[in-house]
């Protein structure tokens, strides 16, 4: 499971999909999988990694290969991403302000997190 997942580009480090099958984080078929469950085709893979990810295994491969190849080992039914709007006048400074103060950085950096 986790060498299929950072396979095909899902996590980018083999540790990082370990520690989300160990998190609890991926499903397979409907069950909570271990690192060490194995895949098939057909399976459907449910994987959080920054947003609800819902995969079919097409192809199993076990070493990592290019991102063009990649795509084609599954097929991703997943929710399209959430947009998030930002205000982009509150990220600008006015010309000739000067350097921002810490509290100002501070306020900038929270924003940009967002």
């Amino acid at each position: 499971m986790d060498a299929w997942l950072w396979a095909v580009r899902i996590f980018p480090s083999r540790s990082a999909a370990t520690a989300a099958c160990r998190g609890g984080k991926v499903r397979v078929n409907g069950r909570a999988a271990k690192a060490a469950t194995p895949v098939s085709a057909g399976d459907r893979i449910e994987a959080f990694v920054g947003r609800e990810r819902v995969l079919e295994v097409a192809t199993v491969i076990e070493k990592r290969v290019g991102a063009a190849a990649a795509a084609t080992c599954f097929v991703d039914h997943s929710p399209p991403a959430p947009v998030v709007k930002r205000d982009a006048s509150v990220l600008r400074r006015e010309r000739g302000a000067g350097r921002p103060t810490k509290r100002e950085r501070r306020d900038l950096d929270r924003l940009r997190r967002r």
